[in-house]
């Protein structure tokens, strides 16, 4: 296999053991700048030591991991867009799922703290441990002092909360047909393993996962769109995001990606929108 399926092979198989790529790089003593190359296909013969030593950290034997997201992908007769696109990536947090607002009633119902207090408290560390710079953990402790509770396990009320948008993930199984897709999202570390488990995520395979805890940058940060244009491996103008944020949006247009507004409170209408958009050239 060449080097970018090597890569799509081992980071399937990390996520499979849901692990974060900071965690793998503990479990099997590399540097963190390694295994993001190795899981882009940017080192072209990474030795075979190192290859033993990831095996070894998710408790594989070699021959299970290379060959552990199974059988090459079928065939696929990959299209463009109308306006030109060949890579489709897609927000998750109000767009793949319904936001997750009612985890902050859920949690304010459960402690009698207001849900006024709850979200801004929240939005006040959000970014911090979706860049990975703060720990789920030190999260939870930081969100329960401010909040005078003993404990909160915020994992548990999101993946409590959020819902799938059905729509959406017709949408996305029909384009990973047609289109190479990704999926690039602010999120915190172990939360898109988490949810490809329980079913919350499309059950696609993804030719990318641009997951910010792991980037060490959020949208709208230049970085993290760089990291998911490396991962898409074509030029800018080939790439399309489909987002609910305006300001997401728009940080990608002025890299010379395509954009289409995703309607979280009109789904319907708005995947029919995303639907046509993506009919392609062909």
């Amino acid at each position: 296999m060449d080097e970018r399926d090597l890569g799509k092979r081992l980071q399937a198989a990390r996520q499979a053991a849901g692990l974060t790529q900071q965690k793998l790089c503990q479990l099997a003593n590399l540097s963190f700048s390694t295994l993001t190359k190795i899981e882009r296909g940017a080192i072209k013969s990474p030795s075979i030591f190192t290859i033993q030593s990831i095996a070894g950290a998710l408790d594989l034997g070699l021959d299970e991991l290379v060959a552990h997201a199974g059988a090459a992908k079928p065939h696929r007769q990959l299209k463009r867009t109308r306006s030109g696109a060949s890579f489709i990536y897609f927000d998750m947090n109000g767009c793949l799922v319904h936001f997750f607002q009612r985890a902050f009633g859920r949690l304010a119902a459960d402690t009698g703290v207001s849900a006024d207090l709850i979200e801004a408290t929240f939005w006040h560390y959000n970014d911090d441990v979706c860049r990975g710079v703060m720990t789920l953990e030190d999260f939870n402790s930081e969100l329960a002092k401010r909040l005078g509770i003993d404990k909160v396990d915020w994992k548990k009320y999101y993946l409590e909360a959020v819902e799938p948008v059905p729509e959406m993930h017709e949408l996305a199984n029909w384009a990973a047909e047609h289109y190479r897709i990704g999926l690039l999202t602010n999120t915190k570390p172990g939360f898109v393993s988490a949810m490809r488990r329980s079913g919350q995520l499309p059950q696609v395979d993804f030719d990318s996962i641009v997951d910010s805890s792991e980037i060490g940058a959020i949208k709208p940060e230049a970085r993290i769109y760089e990291v998911a244009q490396e991962q898409a491996g074509c030029p800018p103008e080939e790439i399309l995001l489909i987002d609910d944020s305006r300001t997401n949006l728009m940080a990608a247009e002025k890299l010379g990606w395509h954009v289409l507004w995703f309607d979280d409170a009109r789904p319907e209408e708005s995947a029919a929108s995303v639907r046509t958009a993506l009919e392609p050239a062909d």
